[in-house]
């Protein structure tokens, strides 16, 4: 447990070593272009996501995420806009890239790479503020351009972390053997079946969502998305779903300590990257770490820019909850995945970083 533990400190260090990075250099082209604060969000939010996959990605991959992921960012600004002034229409687009991200890893492991691209920006989407944000903070937020230039940044800070991590550090990156592939005997396929489990669970969130929590409804779609998302079976969700409640739980005990404590302004904001290093170094062990950290962390975020988190924090928890029955309700009564999947996993089963 010793040498995990210090294995996985490593990794979370090159991790905040490319989120810092990012960071940086969202900064200075905010200040140099005079962009609004959420363009750092956005490049926090991608680098996170986007270091675990990259992490024993080869040239084809990484070359594979400098194209996509640049496009999939600004094109997740457009599906933000649309959700903003269109709700139901941005849902239907979210539901479906969603969906499409997940259906097309029927193709073979690279269209399941590929779908991980995808998903990543509309994850992200869901983390940076946008409509949860208070009305003066909306004008002027980062447009499609930004977007993609800071989902190229992020890719370079990711490869040049880890690259100079495994040049120079203790470990380096060591790749997971490839699963040979099977042809399932299910029909629907498991592809088709999470894919749909996974629209479902995204549509009631998204409706659900806007009837009970207005403009919270990010809460829900993302607690749907995280439980579902690499659906190994029913126990499988309904235990992810557990974790993240069970987290955001701890994580909103830690928030509303820290807010009643008065932390503001860049304490606040150093706090939230300490909060992140120590939730991704605890994250292997059990995921409910990570689902604790990221509420405190956000909480941190929406305090930093004007909102009152801390009276938010039972409504967040409560967002969270739903958000969670609707995943484990689709994964258990909509063409389920058998639980031996679980023993013997098959193709396309990869689950995007959530």
């Amino acid at each position: 447990m010793t040498a995990k533990l210090i294995r996985n400190a490593y990794e979370a260090a090159l991790t905040m070593a490319a989120v810092l990075l990012s960071w940086g250099m969202a900064l200075w082209l905010e200040g140099a272009e005079g962009l609004h604060t959420d363009v750092l969000v956005l490049a926090v939010a991608l680098t996170l996501t986007l270091s675990s996959s990259q992490r024993t990605a080869d040239t084809r991959r990484r070359l594979t995420a400098l194209v996509l992921l640049p496009v999939t960012a600004g094109a997740s600004i457009f599906v933000g806009r649309l959700l903003a002034s269109h709700y139901v229409l941005g849902a239907a687009v979210y539901t479906a890239g969603m969906t499409l991200a997940i259906w097309i890893r029927r193709y073979g492991p690279a269209a399941t790479k590929a779908g991980t691209l995808l998903a990543l920006p509309l994850v992200a989407l869901l983390v940076v503020p946008g409509p949860a944000l208070p009305s003066k903070a909306q004008s002027g937020l980062v447009t499609w351009g930004w977007s993609a230039l800071v989902g190229a940044l992020a890719c370079a800070g990711v490869w040049l972390v880890q690259g100079l991590g495994d040049r120079f550090g203790p470990w380096r990156a060591e790749p997971a053997p490839e699963q040979p592939p099977r042809r399932s005997r299910l029909h629907p396929r498991p592809s088709t079946r999470m894919a749909l489990q996974m629209a479902a669970g995204i549509a009631a969130a998204f409706t659900v969502g806007h009837l009970l929590f207005d403009d919270h409804w990010p809460w829900v779609v993302l607690t749907a998305y995280v439980a579902a998302s690499g659906n190994r079976g029913r126990t499988d969700v309904l235990r992810k779903g557990l974790e993240r409640l069970a987290g955001a739980t701890v994580g909103t005990l830690l928030a509303a300590g820290i807010a009643a404590a008065g932390v503001t302004g860049d304490t606040a904001v150093a706090l939230m990257f300490t909060v992140l290093a120590v939730a991704l170094w605890l994250r292997p062990l059990n995921y409910a770490y990570w689902a604790a950290g990221m509420t405190c962390a956000l909480s941190l975020l929406l305090g930093y820019f004007g909102q009152d988190a801390l009276s938010l924090l039972p409504t967040r928890l409560e967002g969270i909850a739903v958000g969670a029955v609707l995943a484990v309700a689709s994964a258990w009564w909509l063409l389920p995945v058998p639980r031996a999947r679980r023993r013997q996993p098959v193709l396309g089963t990869t689950s995007p970083v959530s």
